[in-house]
Order: structure tokens, then C-alpha cells, then sequence
């Protein structure tokens, strides 16, 4: 194929195997039973039926407006000429779509114009914009998590004034985060906030320079709200002096139309491997170049109180988390969905059974090493979809559940899960989109079918929001400690409840056995490492603990999806569907579960290879 005529086309299969429809049906309603959700206050003026009808138009929508441009946008990055930013005008057309029909305020309160669906419905909704093109659904997402931090601390005159435009697709936001010189570690932020000596309380001057702010420019919208970290002058260094600070690119007018130009200007793009039509800027705050009322430095509206900026960007970074984490599954999902497509319909090679080089060619899917990643990936995506709407059930037990205990518990449940929700989809939907490119082979590796973008797509996840290194200190050295361990208790608790659950069905008790076995290991093997009360040598091997506790967890949620189906066969009669939840189910146990041993092993342990390395020889 040539390359010219790549700009308009659309790789095989990129919009009519994103996700499985019957599966979020099966997970929500059979799994979940979200529906229930529908006898609490909050949630009563929805059914099934505008559940259905919403994630409907959601499917809809992103075949429509999302997928036909993903790969035009791959192909056609923003462009600076120095003053402006240039987007493929398909971007802006899916993004108004996107915004008329409500999505941008799905989970929000009646009040501000929201929808008050359930946290676990608009999850399952947004997956299939994130399937369709990751890098155009990326500025909805930050939008929302930007509107939902701000709708928790902000005041009545900064909703109104930045949040309400948000919600209509008037303004989108960021999050301005990282340094040039400042990743991840957060309490070396050097950008600073001065009180502006001419403005009310709570006006600042912002002047610094964030990097890898993610749509930190465009010409999208009428404004962009950047949420910044900064040090207002006088506050203590480390993370505990930070603040957070509403940064317009525009400034707004007290009747709501927009003023003048703020001080903040975009300095470059940054080129990246995938997501590619999503902007990824590094931004100037108060280097003079636009005067707002007469003077240099971004004005900026403090967030809540001083010195609270960083626990209240968590309400952001959180919800991008396991946004990441459902970005992960889609293009997982999407990628496992077309090679099972290419495999069915490619004829190449002969049965293993002995027949002659004369008997036809077969479909690849016959070969038993296709078949392998196939199943591979069908758990992971699977499996990792679980894993996010049943964080999403957790955020809608700990917001609606009547009695205040069990709020309080799904939220420490999730708050535990968290780094698992974020990174274990990144690292397995990765490898699914690693197996589809396999399965196609040599034409895997082309540009004539999605697999290579979804791919590339896919590598930021194990970046962004979090290393996989960081996730895994946070689980270890964080969430499974915490007060006392209370944490990890009501995890294993929720575990072993399924356990008692499956040891009553006698199908499923030798997945029971091995589950109760590696449930025990989380808790031995946790002891045993934070024994000596040495954060560098308990934390010397979290990232290998992390994937034991996280398969761990996947296989429990596997074994509830298994129990699940079997349920559904004893209702309604079997299926294909069915009989692939049971399928996967039993491989995650039989092929993947296993590998904890030896990974739990490792940690207990406590090898130093890393902490006493000696780096010259590297």
C-alpha cells in the first residue's frame, strides 16, 4: 500500500471490532448487576432500558465519529507554526458529537446539567470511545477528571465560572503536573505562585514551566482550564508546600465571556510514539509574553486552602488512573478482537495430525500456538475489564451505599486496588496488543492493519499517571500497610468471600484451592517482607509482588466471572459467550495463576541483586 493514500484509510476491522458489546452486557447485568443500582436514591430515575440506551449511543458514536479518524490522526500530528496548534479537523467534529449528547457530564449531579449515571455505566461507556481512538477520547477524559476535582474543592464562583463551561464542551482541561527537570517526584516542584499585590484574596501569579501536559494547547475549545502545581511564596519545601491553582489560558469575564489572553504560552510539542493526536506540550506560565491586567505572570485562582494541593490533585490523578487502566483494556480488547478476526479468516499451514502436504491450508486459529494467545489475551482483556468496572462499582459503593460503613469500606477497597486497577491492565493489555501483532505475523508489522498503532498506542500506559515502579512502591510500601494493614484485610476478606461462595459449587473447587493458596501467600509473603521495618529492602522487589498480587486479584475476579456464567447457563441455556467466560476463566487458573508461586518466592526471599548492584557494571 502506498503511503500516500494512508491519510483516509481505515485498517481492517478498526470499527467493527473494538470491544464486545455482549460482554460489557454479561459483566454489567449477569457479573455486577448494575441495574440493582437503580432501587438507590440517586440512581432512581434510571432503568436498564436508558442504561442500555446510553451505552448504545455510546457504541454508536464511536464508530461513527471516534474510530474512522483514529489512524488519519496517527498519521497527521498537531503542528506549531508558533502561534497556534493545528488538529485534523475530524478531532473537534467527534469531540462537539461527544458533548451534545451529555457524556462529558455522565456521572455529574442533576444540578449542574449532569446525568447521575452510575460510575460503573459511564466506564463501561467511555471503553468504547478509548477503543475507537485513544488519543481523541484523551481530551474528554482529562476534561472530566479536571470538572469532578473542582466540582469536590472548588468554590460556587469557580464552578460556575470553569466548570459549567466544561461540562457544555465550552472549555476543556489539564493537569499541569511535571517539570522539565520534575517527573514523578512531585515535592521538587519548582514552579511558584506569588499573591498578586493588585487582585483579591486568592489571586495568584503562576511562573514556571510544566511539561507533558497532555492537550496542554489547541484550538479545540474556546478555553482551557489548567489545573497547576505550585509553591505559593513562603510555603515549605516538599510536597506538603504545594498548591493547586486554576491557570486559564483565557481569562473569563464576570458575565462569562471570555477576556484576555493569560500568560501562558506553549513552548513546543513534544513528538510521541502513539496517542499521537493528542497534544503533549510544554507550557510557559509568567514569562511575560501576554500582560493580564497590565502585568507578566499567569493569574491563577487558588483551589481550597494552601498547602493542600497535592492531596487534592489526587482526586484527578486518581480518576486518570484508572482511566489509564480502561484505556488499556480497550486497546487491548480491540487489538485481541482483531487478530481473533485475522485468524479465523487467514488460511496458512497444515494440522498437525499427521495429514499429508496435499490436504488444504488451514486457518491459523487451528494451530495451537495461536490458539495459545488468543486464550492469553482473551483473559487479559477480559479479565482487566473486569477489573475496571469493578473498581468503577466500588466508586459508586463508596458515594451511594446507604449504611456509612459500607461506604467507608469500598472506598479503602479501592483506594488498596488503585495502583493494581492503573498498572496491571497496562502491563497485560499490553501484551495482548504485543500477541495480535504476533497472530498476524509479518503483516502485524505493518501499517496496513491496526495492530502496530494499537500497539504503539498502548506503550504509553505503563508510563503515564504513574511508572510501573512507582504503582508497585505505592502498593507495597503504601496501600497494603496502611492503618495498620486494614487495607489488605478487607481485600482478603472480599477474597476468601468468593472462596466460600465457590467451595459450595463443586465445578470450581480446584480453582478455589489454588486461589485460597495464593491468598495466603498476599499475607505470608507481606509479613515477611516488611519484617525488618527497612522501606529499601522491603520495597527492593515490589515490582515482582506487584504481579503476584495482582494476578492474585485478577484470578478472583475471574473465578466470580466464571461463577457467573456457569449461573447464566443454568438459566438461560448456554452459549458462545458463556462458554468463553468458563473458558478463560479455567486457563487463568491453569496457565497464568501458577506463576505466582514462583514470583512469591522471590519476594520472600528478599534477594539485594538491585540495591547492591554495583552500576559499572551495567
Amino acid at each position: 500500500m502506498n503511503d500516500q493514500n494512508l491519510d483516509n484509510v481505515v485498517p481492517p476491522s478498526s470499527t467493527d471490532s473494538l470491544l464486545s458489546s455482549a460482554d460489557i452486557e454479561f459483566l454489567l447485568y449477569d457479573w455486577l448487576r448494575v441495574d440493582e443500582l437503580c432501587e438507590r436514591e440517586r440512581f432512581a430515575g434510571h432503568s436498564r432500558e436508558t442504561f442500555d440506551s446510553v451505552l448504545s449511543a455510546s457504541e454508536e458514536l464511536a464508530k461513527e465519529h471516534f474510530a474512522p479518524h483514529a489512524r488519519k490522526s496517527d498519521l497527521n500530528e498537531p503542528t506549531f507554526d508558533g502561534e497556534r496548534v493545528t488538529l485534523i479537523p475530524e478531532i473537534k467534529t467527534a469531540l462537539e458529537r461527544f458533548a451534545d449528547v451529555g457524556l462529558l457530564s455522565a456521572t455529574m449531579d442533576e444540578e449542574v446539567g449532569g446525568i447521575q449515571l452510575p460510575q460503573t455505566v459511564a466506564t463501561a461507556c467511555f471503553t468504547w470511545f478509548q477503543s475507537a481512538n485513544i488519543a481523541t477520547s484523551s481530551y474528554p477524559m482529562l476534561t472530566m477528571a479536571n470538572a469532578g476535582l473542582l466540582l469536590e474543592y472548588g468554590t460556587q464562583e469557580q464552578i460556575e465560572t470553569f466548570v459549567l463551561p466544561e461540562i457544555e464542551g465550552r472549555f476543556f482541561g489539564t493537569m499541569c503536573l511535571s517539570e522539565p527537570e520534575v517527573g514523578s517526584s512531585l515535592g521538587d516542584v519548582t514552579t511558584r505562585a506569588v499573591p498578586d499585590p493588585d487582585g483579591p484574596e486568592g489571586i495568584f501569579r503562576v511562573h514556571g514551566t510544566k511539561m507533558w501536559i497532555s492537550g496542554g494547547d489547541h484550538e479545540l475549545s474556546e478555553n482551557i482550564v489548567h489545573l497547576v502545581l505550585a509553591r505559593a511564596d513562603g510555603d515549605g519545601p516538599g510536597t506538603k508546600g504545594l498548591s493547586l491553582f486554576i491557570v486559564p489560558k483565557h481569562l473569563v469575564n464576570s458575565d462569562g465571556s471570555l477576556g484576555e489572553r493569560n500568560d501562558v504560552v506553549l513552548s513546543g510539542l513534544n513528538h510521541k510514539m502513539g496517542w499521537r493526536g493528542t497534544t503533549n506540550t510544554l507550557l510557559n506560565f509568567g514569562e511575560g509574553t501576554h500582560t493580564p491586567h497590565g502585568s507578566s505572570g499567569a493569574i491563577g485562582y487558588l483551589v481550597g486552602e494552601r498547602g493542600k494541593g497535592l492531596s487534592y490533585m489526587f482526586h484527578m490523578m486518581n480518576s486518570a488512573r484508572i482511566g489509564v487502566g480502561a484505556g488499556a483494556v480497550a486497546l487491548g480488547y480491540h487489538g485481541y478482537l482483531d487478530a481473533l478476526r485475522y485468524a479465523r479468516e487467514r488460511r496458512q499451514g497444515r494440522s498437525d495430525d499427521g495429514r499429508g502436504k496435499d490436504s488444504p491450508q488451514v486457518p491459523i486459529i487451528e494451530h495451537a500456538d495461536v490458539r495459545r494467545m488468543l486464550l492469553a489475551s482473551k483473559s487479559y482483556v477480559e479479565g482487566g475489564l473486569g477489573l475496571i468496572l469493578y473498581a468503577a462499582t466500588l466508586l459508586d459503593e463508596s458515594e451511594t451505599a446507604e449504611d456509612e460503613a459500607e461506604r467507608a469500606r469500598a472506598a479503602l477497597l479501592l483506594d488498596v486496588l488503585t495502583p493494581i486497577v492503573k498498572t496491571w491492565p497496562s502491563v497485560w493489555g499490553l501484551k495482548a496488543n504485543d500477541h495480535a501483532i504476533q497472530v498476524l505475523g509479518g503483516a502485524g508489522y505493518t501499517r496496513d492493519h491496526a495492530v502496530e498503532q494499537l500497539f504503539r498506542d498502548n506503550r504509553l500506559n505503563p508510563i503515564h499517571e504513574g511508572t510501573h515502579g512507582i504503582q508497585a512502591k505505592d502498593l507495597l510500601g503504601r496501600k497494603v500497610v496502611m492503618s495498620g494493614g486494614e487495607g489488605l484485610k478487607v481485600l482478603v476478606e472480599e477474597m476468601r468471600s468468593t472462596l466460600a461462595e465457590a467451595t459450595a459449587s463443586t465445578s470450581w473447587n480446584a480453582e478455589a484451592a489454588a486461589l485460597a493458596a495464593a491468598i495466603d501467600r498476599v499475607e505470608t509473603v507481606t509479613a515477611a517482607v516488611w519484617k525488618s521495618g527497612e522501606p529499601v529492602h522491603a520495597l527492593e522487589n515490589a515490582w515482582t509482588y506487584f504481579e503476584a498480587v495482582g494476578h492474585t486479584v485478577i484470578a478472583w475476579l475471574w473465578l466470580q466471572q466464571g461463577m457467573a456464567a456457569e449461573a447464566a447457563v443454568a438459566s438461560r441455556g448456554d452459549s458462545r459467550l458463556l462458554r468463553g467466560k468458563i473458558t478463560a476463566a479455567r486457563y487463568f487458573f491453569v496457565h497464568e495463576l501458577p506463576q505466582t508461586g514462583p514470583w512469591f518466592d522471590l519476594v520472600e526471599g528478599g534477594p539485594s541483586t538491585f540495591t547492591e548492584l554495583d552500576d559499572t557494571c551495567l
